[in-house]
């Protein structure tokens, strides 16, 4: 394959090297003609020509080119699908059948399309989002529950959720949302911290908030929430002691730093 390369630039080359063009087209146009020619030159060792050759062999057993144009894709494992059936790609959220919630798919991007597979099965395609939006929902109708309504969980109706449970409890997701680099990674610790209500009544729940947003850790969740109310300390009101920090210290004389006595 080398010397072929190597063969035509220098019969091309070699048999224009002395001719002047005006014009791109009649270079290229010249260039064809040399290519014809070399294509037409007899073998010297065997019948034929490259032409010859491949008129009768290659040619009839060339196939047409593929319908749609091959696609580079890039493909991303081990997306766990969320609670609200959608799977998170590129800051948007794409639908999944809600069969499938809770299950890891990988994800094949091209420039146009979205498509998430579980094993060597499709589940279901989208188009993509464009690049400048964030949090938007990609929903196909087809993967969602049949016989209900159905509503993807998003900021609004998480908030909306803490609001009727209370101030504290509005105050507890706001800083979740807030310590969380994008929104959509405060969903969980955020829905979890409001089905806490579904085992304890709202009011705990929020009595809960109170007394953790008292408390020493910056954004209480789930974790902090939990234990005052299986111990009951919501209903008591008093919030654990802190550990008390050493304050003092092990601090050296003058002369040690001077190269005293040690």
């Amino acid at each position: 394959m080398e010397n072929t390369v190597s063969h035509v630039a220098t019969w091309v080359i070699a048999g224009l090297r002395k001719e002047v063009f005006t014009s791109l087209a009649q270079l290229r146009r010249r260039i064809r003609e040399q290519i014809d020619a070399y294509n037409r030159q007899p073998f010297q060792k065997r019948e034929g020509s490259r032409l010859s050759v491949f008129t009768a062999e290659e040619k009839p057993v060339l196939q047409p080119l593929p319908a749609v144009a091959f696609e580079i894709s890039t493909w991303t494992y081990g997306r766990k699908i969320g609670r609200n059936g959608h799977v998170v790609w590129a800051k948007n959220f794409y639908s999944v059948p809600f069969a499938h919630i809770g299950s890891n798919v990988d994800l094949r991007v091209t420039e146009t399309m979205l498509e998430i597979y579980r094993s060597d099965e499709r589940l279901t395609s989208h188009l993509l989002l464009p690049a400048t939006t964030a949090n938007q929902h990609q929903t196909n109708e087809a993967d969602l529950p049949e016989g209900r309504s159905w509503q993807a969980w998003d900021r609004a109706r998480i908030d909306e959720w803490a609001l009727r449970m209370g101030p504290a409890t509005v105050t507890v997701i706001s800083k979740i949302f807030e310590s969380v680099p994008v929104e959509e990674a405060g969903y969980d610790p955020a829905l979890a911290v409001l089905r806490l209500s579904r085992r304890f009544s709202p009011a705990r729940v929020e009595a809960a908030s109170q007394l953790a947003l008292r408390g020493p850790i910056r954004s209480p969740r789930y974790a902090h929430l939990r234990p005052i109310l299986d111990t009951g300390q919501d209903r008591t009101g008093i919030v654990p002691d802190e550990p008390e920090g050493d304050d003092g210290g092990y601090v050296r004389g003058g002369a040690y730093y001077a190269g005293g006595a040690r």
